[in-house]
């Protein structure tokens, strides 16, 4: 498959193009719900500048770590996240400081704003998955042709799956789709009276559990000796999400707080 477009001057990856999207429209999205919740755009969009920078730095990094033997004697290849990894939870951990820190400086309610941001963050993951198809990585183990006809998986992912003579299951597609899912979810919960709190933990529970399942189909895991990382800081994710659901119902509804930021 044909991961670039060839433009003479300059050659576009679609890994990072994809990336591009992913980080457009969540950034979108995020300032919507910003808008709705009547907090200052300027302080949003500094937030995700900082969130954004620091978390595709952490994406990095976290990768590079659990590939330190090969990255230690490539060390210019460190750079070339065009080719991939990207590791989403070391970009989630990154970003998650930067907010709370940029939360803090602001004074400003830290699960609130996340409650913003959760949104717009796995709209964003769902879209960055394709660059993933692209790269062809973040894929499950060998299948048969067979087998992906009758999961009802459109042709062009069937076929974009059949790598070096062997067909492939399209994890990065199941996450994908789950992650619209959530994100569905999440605009639906975002219009109602719900107390603050309440969008991330469902975000940390529903990610969690899809990066879990996920994670123990794919070939090319992160791994700390024999238990892949992934899903380790996926019952992490999920542990927190019920402690912020039931800390939640003590924090105030949307409307009972002052809104400007």
């Amino acid at each position: 498959m044909n991961s670039t477009i060839d433009l003479g001057f300059i050659s576009i990856h679609f890994y990072s193009l994809f990336l591009f999207i992913a980080m457009l429209v969540g950034s979108f999205i995020v300032i919507k719900e910003a808008q709705k919740q009547e907090i200052e755009e300027n302080f949003i969009i500094n937030l995700l500048f900082y969130a954004i920078i620091f978390g595709i730095i952490g994406a990095r990094i976290y990768f590079v770590i659990f590939h330190f033997d090969y990255y230690s004697h490539n060390i210019l290849d460190i750079f070339k996240i065009w080719e991939g990894g990207l590791a989403i939870h070391g970009g989630i951990i990154a970003a998650l400081i930067t907010i709370y820190i940029y939360c803090r400086k602001q004074k400003t309610n830290f699960l609130k704003i996340l409650d913003i941001i959760v949104v717009g963050l796995i709209i964003a993951q769902a879209i960055g998955r394709w660059g993933n198809f692209f790269n062809g990585e973040a894929h499950g183990p060998e299948t048969t042709l067979e087998q992906l006809n009758s999961l009802f998986i459109p042709q062009f992912i069937i076929d974009g799956m059949y790598i070096n003579g062997t067909y492939y299951i399209p994890t990065f597609f199941f996450e994908s789709i789950l992650c619209l899912l959530g994100f569905i979810v999440l605009i639906f919960l975002s219009k109602k009276q719900i107390r603050i709190g309440i969008l991330t933990a469902f975000y940390l529970i529903w990610y969690g559990l899809i990066r879990f399942f996920i994670e123990a189909l794919r070939t090319d895991s992160l791994m700390f000796f024999s238990l892949k990382i992934a899903q380790i800081v996926s019952i992490i994710m999920i542990i927190i999400g019920i402690i912020v659901l039931i800390k939640a119902k003590k924090n105030s509804f949307y409307n009972e707080e002052a809104k400007n930021v």
